[in-house]
């Protein structure tokens, strides 16, 4: 990791995470293991079935020391704390550092959509955010991703090769050239350096 991309590290005060097709065991590998005085809030957009109450949250509190929650309209991200997007709805992070949940048009046929979830996390947090995105079957992602590096954040994209479904993360590699391009196993040791730096 060069000098710069270190600094970019050093700086997260808060993390988003885009995954689709694969993503939960993905997120699997990167999320249970991380300490409960996590000094980061994550924020999580996995493409699921809008017909269905997800159940993302009361899976991951079962293996996470970290708190774990449905993101809700209003709520004010929190460090230690990992937020799911819930399903039929956008999520955005406002400039207040709070939540917010739209029914606006689906993004990639998506609803919530990475990008919109990357956008919104960029304007709010700038230079200090870190945007990751793992496996998925479409580009939804690859805009946001691109977002957060133009602003000076740390842009972090799962290997292609490892990936389950390569199409997302070559998305984002094409429209640009990511901080990193990591396996899994250092996808979770990078956040646990960017929690430890938080604290």
């Amino acid at each position: 990791m060069d000098a710069l991309t270190q600094a970019k590290v050093q700086r997260v005060q808060a993390v988003v995470i885009g995954a689709s097709a694969g993503g939960v065991d993905a997120l699997m590998e990167i999320l249970p293991g991380l300490p409960a005085g996590f000094g980061l809030p994550l924020v999580v957009v996995l493409h699921l079935s809008e017909s269905h109450h997800s159940q993302l949250a009361a899976i991951f509190r079962r293996r996470m020391s970290m708190q774990v929650r449905e993101a809700a309209d209003k709520e004010t991200l929190t460090p230690g704390t990992l937020y799911f997007a819930p399903p039929g709805y956008h999520l955005l992070v406002e400039t207040d550092h709070s939540l917010s949940l739209s029914c606006e048009a689906h993004v990639h046929f998506s609803r919530p959509s990475i990008d919109v979830l990357m956008e919104s996390a960029a304007d709010a947090y700038g230079l200090n955010l870190a945007g990751i995105l793992l496996t998925g079957a479409n580009a939804d992602g690859a805009r946001g991703l691109d977002k957060i590096g133009r602003q000076g954040g740390l842009s972090v994209v799962q290997d292609p090769a490892e990936a389950r479904m390569p199409v997302m993360p070559e998305a984002a590699i094409r429209l640009r050239q990511p901080d990193l391009i990591l396996d899994l196993k250092s996808i979770h040791s990078l956040l646990l350096e960017m929690g430890k730096n938080s604290c």
